[in-house]
């Protein structure tokens, strides 16, 4: 049966016809859950820079690629359907919750292209395409964000993009990806070091035994600050470095998933 706020998309006029009740069409590849998985790929994600010895995922991209793949094989295993938003200056990409494999496939090539054709200097807006993903989405999904959290947006507006991901009745999930070494723990040799934000350009020189306990504090608070608002609009936030592996990914993923029922 229709319900009013859905899109229209998918009403069955034939039967409307035959019956004078709205209904939407049944598909079979419909499922138990939908589930939608949203990439930060701006320029930040991308760190730390991989060598020729390093493995795709022990940068923040690649380490949040191969979470979205496992989630979605554990996803296809289950018989749910999965859908994927990208973004970084732009809405890169979009796709709805499907189940069928060729969905899965055609996912799975996006999702390689990230950690194979990499553009630098893409800065982040997330407040406006969180807040459009948040329209494009079906109701009541899961929604699981991978991001490193970093925006030059005022942090009340990033709030209230969050919060729109709770509208529709939505489970949320956020997976704040860090590299624990080098931005939390600022572990760094101390000698004079020149620091780049990958996404501006803008340089700064310092010696890192000289800011290393101020940057501890700066950068606990922020996480703070995101835990603390995600518990107020009842969003999962989970913080993971890429060298924590995936078992907390699929722990969360495998427990909210029962919440939701």
């Amino acid at each position: 049966i229709y319900n009013t706020g859905e899109s229209t998309r998918h009403i069955d006029w034939k039967l409307f016809a035959k019956t004078d009740r709205l209904y939407t069409k049944r598909y079979e590849e419909e499922t138990n859950l939908r589930c939608h998985l949203i990439l930060d790929n701006s320029s930040s994600m991308h760190y730390p820079k991989l060598k020729e010895n390093n493995l795709f995922y022990q940068n923040k991209i690649g380490f949040s690629v191969l979470a979205s793949a496992v989630l979605m094989n554990l996803l296809k295993k289950q018989r749910d359907a999965v859908g994927i938003s990208i973004y970084s200056d732009c809405y890169e990409f979009f796709v709805t919750e499907k189940g069928s494999d060729k969905h899965h496939q055609m996912i799975l090539n996006k999702l390689e292209d990230l950690i194979t054709n990499y553009s630098s200097k893409k800065q982040t807006d997330t407040i406006t395409y969180l807040h459009q993903i948040a329209k494009n989405i079906h109701r009541r999904s899961m929604i699981i964000l991978f991001s490193d959290m970093f925006q030059n947006e005022n942090d009340e507006d990033f709030f209230k993009a969050l919060q729109h991901l709770k509208h529709n009745k939505h489970k949320v999930i956020l997976f704040h990806v860090y590299d624990k070494k080098t931005e939390l723990d600022f572990n760094y040799d101390n000698k004079p070091r020149k620091f780049i934000d990958i996404e501006t350009g803008e340089e700064v020189n310092l010696f890192a035994e000289n800011t290393k306990e101020e940057y501890y504090k700066k950068t606990m608070q922020h996480h703070k600050a995101i835990e603390n608002t995600c518990l107020q609009y009842k969003i999962k936030y989970i913080p993971v470095s890429v060298g924590d592996g995936f078992e907390k990914i699929m722990t969360t993923y495998l427990i909210e998933k029962q919440k939701f029922g």
